[in-house]
């Protein structure tokens, strides 16, 4: 028999980027070794109470198969001698839902399901859990990973796992979204054991953003004039470069400078053109001065 994993989590997904992914918490020690599972462009798949890891790997068989999220849950469980125990949510890439509760899960246990989403959770306060996920992932705005991340918050708020908490995860997947584009772990975020796991994963997420996510047209800024002078001391003060007395504009030590900064502090996703800065890394560089 498996062991029991009490938890609330999302399944969501965005038609617009193909984004898929989900966000879990528990009173469980690394829930996100468990929980989730999932393919991009296929479909993923959240399991727990007394969780069947088979689930997920099955179901993206399936769906490959042409089965959808209901079909596939009669298949896994209809061969499953435990199905009673078992929690599970399926959401496949063209935002078909679907999610099984057993009778035997421990209360207060259950699922919302609608198009994009499948909320599910056991051993909780109450329904008012999966009521708050699946209202705020609607209502959200934001790129997917915000919208479940605000989802698990509310979740929280709501009441949660009535145990406590102490795992946390969020998984998002996007075609040749990883890293260097080989493979689709777009986000791959887990707090194993934390007093606090989902305001922990929100700041880690916030980290993510800061490194991963590409730059905003927006926050393009032009190297010169108070900018250019304050990011020399930023850069002095850092270590990465020696402040040229008399230099009224940037010079290739300066550029030099600028560049192995952005690769030693690993921003190599917001590397600029020549001439400019993405303005976040300047807050960054500021704060680090503080």
């Amino acid at each position: 028999m498996a062991k029991l994993v009490a938890t609330y989590s999302i399944c969501g997904l965005d038609p617009k980027t193909g984004e898929i992914g989900v966000a879990v918490q528990s009173k469980f020690m690394a829930v996100g070794a468990i929980v989730p599972y999932g393919e991009a462009g296929t479909g993923i798949v959240a399991t727990q109470s007394w969780a069947n890891t088979s689930f997920g790997p099955d179901a993206m068989k399936l769906l490959k198969e042409g089965k959808s999220p209901q079909e596939i849950l009669e298949i896994l469980l209809a061969k499953d001698e435990h199905r009673e125990l078992r929690q599970v949510g399926i959401l496949s890439a063209n935002g078909d839902s679907a999610a099984y509760t057993g009778k035997d899960c421990f209360p207060w246990a259950g699922h919302k399901t609608g198009p994009n989403f499948s909320c599910q959770g056991n051993i909780l306060v109450g329904p008012e859990t999966v009521e708050a996920m699946a209202e705020t992932f609607i209502k959200t705005e934001g790129d997917l990973a915000e919208r479940l991340l605000k989802a698990l918050e509310a979740g929280t708020n709501a009441g949660g796992d009535k145990r406590g908490k102490q795992s946390a995860a969020l998984v998002v997947l996007k075609e040749k979204g990883g890293y260097g584009g080989f493979n689709d772990r777009y986000i791959d975020l887990r707090v194993d054991d934390h007093p606090e796991p989902v305001q922990e994963l929100i700041r880690l997420h916030g980290l993510y953003k800061l490194y991963f996510y590409k730059t905003r047209p927006e926050n393009v800024l032009r190297v010169e004039g108070d900018l250019f002078r304050e990011l020399q001391q930023l850069l002095a003060d850092w270590g990465y470069y020696k402040i040229e007395t008399g230099a009224a504009e940037p010079t290739p030590t300066f550029w030099e400078a600028l560049h192995e900064f952005h690769l030693m502090e690993n921003f190599d996703e917001r590397i600029q053109p020549q001439g400019f800065i993405d303005l976040e890394v300047v807050e960054f560089m500021r704060k680090k001065t503080q």
